[in-house]
């Protein structure tokens, strides 16, 4: 059976992802033939005899910049389809819905930069989208697509134990998820609240979403204003 997802990576370290990608849910989906990484180094398509992938900006300026010719040739090489996304600092920001987009496709390729940019033209090319994870800026990209990769790869089919595990999560319905007990039912003067040990499977639920609610308009004002709109 061929792979819901062939998950391609440019990046210049690619040992960073070899222990993530083998790992978790991450491994147990490749294991489950649900997902495929491809994992290239960026200097393997550099051809000076130091493998040079950067060069100072035009212009001037502090920093380098990230050469366009690797990153082109790389995903020739890939035969990448897109989406094919840049983490950057500059993107658009990265949520639930790019991740569910994502999950649909049969190939998401992710672009990792270094040092101080990367040429414009790369994010400019067909197919590619700029993407971001927060507002603050990394070291690389390497850590923001990982963040993508583990978002994407949990929905699909057959990476979770059930889909109800992902479903139940922040963001799935437009809001925070509500808080989560498990044994003792009392820890350092700390008890799970009494609805819970009821067995009251109706008032669970009411509960669960009451403390979505809630938490969602204590710490996500924006989320709950999105959430009342839809609804």
């Amino acid at each position: 059976m061929a792979p819901v997802l062939r998950l391609n990576v440019v990046t210049l370290f690619p040992e960073m992802f070899a222990g993530a990608f083998g790992a978790s849910i991450l491994g147990r989906a490749a294991a489950r033939k649900v997902v495929e990484y491809r994992v290239v180094n960026l200097r393997d398509y550099a051809h000076d005899r130091h493998h040079t992938v950067d060069d100072a900006p035009y212009g001037g300026g502090a920093g380098m910049v990230l050469k366009p010719e690797p990153f082109f040739e790389a995903l020739d090489d890939l035969g990448a389809k897109p989406p094919i996304v840049l983490l950057s600092a500059r993107g658009k920001p990265f949520g639930h819905a790019d991740a569910v987009r994502y999950s649909m496709g049969s190939e998401l390729t992710l672009l990792c930069g270094h040092y101080k940019d990367i040429d414009a033209r790369v994010a400019s090319a067909a197919g590619v989208e700029e993407v971001a994870v927060g507002d603050f800026v990394l070291s690389g990209g390497e850590p923001a697509a990982l963040c993508v990769a583990d978002a994407v790869v949990r929905l699909l089919p057959g990476a979770l134990g059930d889909h109800e595990s992902a479903s139940s999560d922040s963001f799935y319905e437009g809001l925070l998820s509500p808080p989560s007990y498990t044994r003792p039912p009392e820890y350092r003067g700390q008890r799970v609240p009494e609805v819970l040990l009821g067995g009251d499977h109706a008032k669970i639920d009411a509960w669960r979403k009451a403390e979505a609610e809630r938490l969602t308009k204590e710490r996500r004002p924006d989320l709950w204003a999105r959430h009342e709109s839809d609804e």
